[in-house]
This record gives structure tokens, sequence and C-alpha cells, in this order.
């Protein structure tokens, strides 16, 4: 291996663990202010409240489990004649595919990740708010837990089917959404 390939490898394997690093402190620190307010938020809510934000919660993470999936299998050349024609969002998606694998490991396991532990927590809030409210079995929270993570897994499987079949729609309407809120032209 000549010096030039050393070099370039060892500034591929430094942007790596940047990138790990990156993602464990923001994911960290993500989580810790979500816990916080889900727990304490959703502590001081009734039940249908409650109940709503859990399945808020769990259904921010499939959404976002559908773009991370739709990145890695979205095609980069159909973006290109929208960037061409200067379609709004098409060069955003365009990094989006190109930067596939961070944007799949932040959505599908950074943010979808985060919405399981919450959706855990929520959980266990709202089976504490049923048992002490209305008076159900304290075992209802192992019922509870099992509708969130059917819920869950079930979401996640029809929204990866989805993503397979509607990708560059999925992957351009993000693009869109991300260049409207940096406003960019």
């Amino acid at each position: 291996m000549s010096g030039e390939q050393e070099k370039v490898k060892n500034k591929k394997s430094n942007s790596n663990i940047k990138w790990i690093i990156q993602v464990f402190i923001t994911t960290f620190l993500l989580s810790i202010c979500f816990s916080y307010i889900s727990t304490n938020g959703v502590s001081k809510l009734e039940i249908i409240p409650a109940i709503i934000v859990l399945v808020l919660v769990i259904c921010v993470g499939i959404v976002f489990d559908i773009i991370g999936v739709a990145v890695t299998v979205a095609n980069e050349e159909e973006f290109h004649a929208k960037a061409t024609k200067k379609l709004k969002g098409a060069k955003t998606s365009l990094r989006l595919i190109k930067n596939s694998a961070r944007v799949a490991n932040v959505c599908a396991d950074v943010i979808g990740d985060i919405c399981g532990v919450l959706s855990g927590a929520v959980s266990t809030m709202v089976s504490m708010k049923l048992t002490q409210n209305l008076g159900m079995p304290e075992n209802i929270q192992f019922v509870i837990s099992a509708i969130v993570a059917a819920l869950t897994v079930g979401g996640k499987a029809i929204g990866k089917e989805f993503a397979n079949r509607k990708s560059t729609e999925i992957v351009y309407f993000s693009g869109k959404v991300i260049s409207k809120l940096k406003n960019e032209k």
C-alpha cells in the first residue's frame, strides 16, 4: 500500500471514529432530554392524552425507520434529473442518498431506538395510570408492553415494505421538507 493510500485510509478511519463519537453523544443527550420531558410530561397527563403521546412516539419511530430504509434503497440517478431541472429538494435528496449509511443510522437507529425506549417509558406511565385511576390489575403492564412492541415491530415491518416500494417519493418528500426547513432555494 502506497503512502497516499495509507493517508486516505487513515483519514476515512478518523472520520468514522468522529462520526461514532458524534452519534453516541447526540443519542445520549437526546435520550436524556426526551426521556425527562416524556416521563415528567406524561405523568401529569390524563389517561387518553398519555395514550395519544404513546401512539405518537411509536409513529415517529416508524416514520423515521421508513425514511432510513428509503434512503438506502433509493436510486440516485432518479434525482440527478430532478436536480438538473432545479426542482426544490432534489439536491437535498441527492445528499441524503449519498450519505445513506449515516442518514439511515440517524433515522432508524438514533431516532428509532430513542422512540423505542421512550415508548417503553411512556407505556409504563400509562400502565401506572390505568392501575391507579381505573383500578386495573398491575399485570396490565405486560399486556400494554406487548401491544406497544407489536405495534412498533408490525408498523416497522409494514413501513419497510412501503419504503422499498416508494423510496423515490419518500426521499424526495424528505428532501423537500429538509430544504424548506433550511430555507434552501
